[in-house]
């Protein structure tokens, strides 16, 4: 059975976590496929609230086996530390959570590097998690990173960790003015960790081709979402891996004919964290009612996100990127009681229209949205279960955007919990 890749839509913090964890009911396989601790997914099963940054959603299934794929940097420490707090919940989850030994381990200098970076570039800095994910990417493409499977070798850790450390050392104390960095302090906590991930670690590429093979559900969940991705997001404000769906192919190991639907995850408004471009923005009143309705703080920093009106272009472009089956909206109910809505359907920079993403990120920084207005709604809509029982105008709101965007709304999600998840008749034939 062909596999389905989940992916943010927008920049990041869309709801994936939700949307895994509701498809995830009817899947075997849910497989991390890019990033690291930097995602933050938030689901919300009965009163109890779960925050996952690394392991995939899909681990609060009995039934699932949550895969970390090649593509992914993992910190150990906060794999052991999400591991546990989840045997903690009875959730046995370090019996069944799968691991890449090819995956790359992200060291304490990756982190001390990622914090000083940021300070150095001080009001032009990028907005990173701090979580060292940039500086484990670029030794990973420098080919000097280490790996999950190294540990296993304590001579080769060893002989790696040293010979990065020589260079790591120099940019540290010459650069830097900070203290030098212990190999053997180093290596003695990393080795520490082999024993209980050994365990854990397998081929996952074969893992996912005889699932496959056997006509098994296998589902690729994305951390961050397509306009953080580094060739197509709004560089450089983006992060260091690539969320789209062509990612999920390179950083689970799979070609694309095992895919065969492609679910892009969007707010019914539009959200960022840290800096770059945002051109339907919005300041004051409005942007604190949507902030506070939304809950719109940051899973994995706290940091409290930008708020702007849905963006249809963006929107556009990431159908285009990604080639989306199916579009799952989420957080409808934030924009309830609010009177009329927007939705940016072009931009407009330099006296150009422009309906797709412009040519250069110059013209996206000062672009002027321009919108098409739409009635709003009444009332909350949190207890609503079925899609026909939307008040007519927030169901007016969805079919804009699904015209606007350019493939099919087939979830609907109006809070956060499991149960408020409303599918859109047809859907079923779609799955």
């Amino acid at each position: 059975m062909p596999a389905t890749i989940i992916v943010g839509a927008q920049w990041g913090d869309e709801g994936k976590g939700k949307a895994t964890d509701l498809l995830a009911d009817a899947t075997e396989l849910v497989v991390r496929y890019q990033g690291g601790n930097n995602a933050g997914h938030t689901i919300v099963v009965g009163d109890e609230v779960v925050k996952l940054h690394l392991i995939p959603s899909g681990v609060l299934y009995p039934h699932v086996t949550p895969v970390i794929a090649p593509g992914v940097v993992v910190d150990p420490r906060v794999l052991l530390e999400e591991l546990d707090g989840l045997d903690a919940k009875g959730l046995d989850a370090s019996s069944r959570v799968r691991v890449s030994g090819d995956a790359h381990l992200i060291m304490p200098w990756h982190r001390e590097l990622d914090r000083l970076i940021e300070r150095r570039l001080g009001s032009q800095e990028l907005g990173t998690t701090r979580r060292g994910i940039g500086p484990a990417y670029a030794d990973k493409a420098a080919r000097v990173g280490l790996r999950v499977q190294d540990l296993f070798d304590a001579g080769i850790f060893a002989k790696k960790l040293e010979a990065a450390l020589d260079h790591v050392n120099l940019v540290l104390t010459r650069v830097y003015d900070q203290p030098a960095m212990d190999p053997a302090a180093i290596r003695d906590e990393y080795l520490g960790y082999a024993a209980r991930i050994a365990p854990l670690v397998t081929d996952t590429r074969a893992l996912l081709h005889e699932a496959l093979e056997r006509g098994a559900r296998v589902m690729l969940e994305g951390a961050q979402g397509t306009m953080l991705d580094l060739d197509h997001g709004t560089y450089p404000y983006v992060t260091s891996s690539s969320p789209v769906a062509g990612g999920a192919l390179a950083g689970a190991g799979l070609g694309p004919t095992a895919i065969d639907r492609v679910i892009g995850i969007t707010k019914a408004y539009v959200t960022r964290v840290g800096a770059g471009p945002f051109p339907t923005e919005l300041d004051g009143d409005l942007a604190e009612t949507l902030t506070e309705r939304g809950g719109e703080y940051g899973t994995t920093t706290g940091r409290r996100r930008r708020v702007g009106w849905f963006d249809a272009v963006v929107a556009r472009y990431a159908q285009r990127v990604n080639g989306f089956t199916d579009l799952f909206l989420t957080k409808l109910d934030v924009l309830g009681g609010l009177g009329e809505l927007r939705v940016c359907t072009a931009y407009v920079a330099d006296g150009v229209r422009h309906e797709h993403l412009p040519p250069h990120q110059s013209l996206i920084h000062h672009a002027v949205p321009e919108y098409e207005t739409v009635p709003g709604w009444e009332g909350d809509v949190t207890g609503v279960t079925r899609y026909a029982d939307l008040p007519a105008e927030a169901r007016a709101y969805v079919e804009l955007l699904e015209a606007r965007c350019g493939a099919p709304v087939t979830w609907v999600s109006v809070g956060p919990g499991r149960a408020q998840t409303l599918e859109r008749a047809g859907a079923a034939a779609r799955a």
